[in-house]
């Protein structure tokens, strides 16, 4: 299985990303986020859960689209996932904002190539 397929599973089964750091040194692949970004995407996610756990369920339902629809790169899905994750919190958008950016993702029309 590539890091990729592993990353994919870990974000749409809302697993730990600490145990994804883990499980991805076994592997000879270059991943998209260092170990910090994950450690920081990973504590996003919990708080988000517990302070604010429409915005958590509603980036998932929003994945959840995006895959259902299937009209871009899916490599590209769970990355962009943990970069609006990784906005929260670290900035001036609020989190409603990050959330309504994200979902704007479903109005674009594109093919993989």
């Amino acid at each position: 299985m590539s890091l990729i397929e592993i990353f994919t599973g870990y974000i749409l089964n809302k697993k730990d990303l600490k145990d994804y750091i883990e499980v991805r040194k076994t592997i000879q692949e270059r991943g998209e986020f260092n170990d910090t970004s994950l450690l920081r995407a990973d504590e996003t996610l919990r708080r988000l859960k517990n302070e604010e756990p429409e915005i958590y369920e509603g980036m998932y339902e929003t994945l959840a689209k995006i895959y259902e629809r299937n009209t871009g790169l899916t490599l590209e899905y769970p990355i962009d996932f943990i970069r609006q994750i990784l906005k929260m919190y670290n900035g001036s958008l609020s989190t409603v904002q990050v959330y309504e950016e994200y979902k704007r993702v479903l109005d674009h029309y594109h093919h993989d190539v």
